[in-house]
This record gives structure tokens, C-alpha cells and sequence, in this order.
């Protein structure tokens, strides 16, 4: 779900865990070692207590900035498609801190609700945490 949106960046997205090194294996044309190293960047990471407040400041830069007509209603934002918004907020988050900050925090959630591996997360939270991902890496291997 990571990876294979950027089949366009390198054609290898399908990964084969090592459960001894605990990682995924470097193969050529692949972003294994991107991946990784995310996963091990978010694994140092504080998470927040309001993980949201990250993934709202992507959205603000995005109607602030780029004009974009989005509206936050209640506790959602009113657009077509989140994980587009993002990977553009993206361009406006420094070192990608409020993607890392927002991934740890979903993460942390999902594990205080005793998903403790990705397979086990809610559809919409694997979905939503992929985007994010997905678009951390984007912004840094397209840089």
C-alpha cells in the first residue's frame, strides 16, 4: 500500500520482509532502504497528542498558500480525495516533520487500540497512514 504508488519511481515495490534484521531487504530498484530508514526515523519520533493538528497544518498551507477551496467541517476536512491533499501539503512541510510527526502518532493510536502491526490497523487508518508514507517518501526521493 506503501510502495506501490511509486511503481513510477522504482519498479520494485513489492518487498520481502527479513525477520531476523527486522527490516525490509535491499533489492535493486527498489525504495527498501527508503523505507527503512522511514520506519526507523518514526521510530524515534515523540509522537503528538493530536495527530490531526499535523495532518491539518498540511491542509492549511494547502488553502492558504496554494488556494485551495477546502473547509474543515467538524473534525474532517471537505475534500476529494485526502491522500492527494497529503502529498501536496507535503510540499509545504520542511523535512516532511508534520507527515513523520502525524505517521507516529497514527501509529501510536493504532497500537493503543491493540493493532500492533500494520495488518491489524482499521482499513481507514492503513489507508490514510500509507498516503502518508507514501508521500514522505515522495518528497524525499523526488527532491
Amino acid at each position: 500500500m506503501v510502495l506501490k504508488p511509486l511503481s513510477h519511481l522504482a519498479t520494485n515495490w513489492e518487498l520481502r520482509w527479513n525477520k531476523e534484521m527486522m527490516t525490509y531487504e535491499t533489492e535493486g530498484d527498489s525504495l527498501a532502504d527508503d523505507l527503512n530508514n522511514l520506519i526507523e526515523e518514526i521510530g524515534k519520533t515523540d509522537p503528538p497528542q493530536r495527530y490531526h493538528d499535523n495532518e491539518d497544518a498540511l491542509a492549511e498551507y494547502l488553502k492558504e498558500k496554494m488556494n485551495w477551496n477546502i473547509q474543515k467541517v467538524g473534525n474532517r476536512w471537505n475534500c476529494p480525495d485526502y491522500g492527494r491533499l497529503l502529498e501536496q501539503g507535503g510540499f509545504g512541510d520542511v523535512n516532511e516533520s508534520h507527515l513523520v510527526k502525524a505517521s507516529a502518532g497514527r501509529i501510536k493510536a493504532a497500537i493503543n487500540f491493540g493493532q500492533l502491526n500494520f495488518d491489524e490497523m482499521e482499513a481507514g487508518h492503513q489507508k490514510i497512514l500509507s498516503f502518508a508514507l507514501s508521500s514522505i517518501i515522495y518528497h524525499r526521493v523526488t527532491v
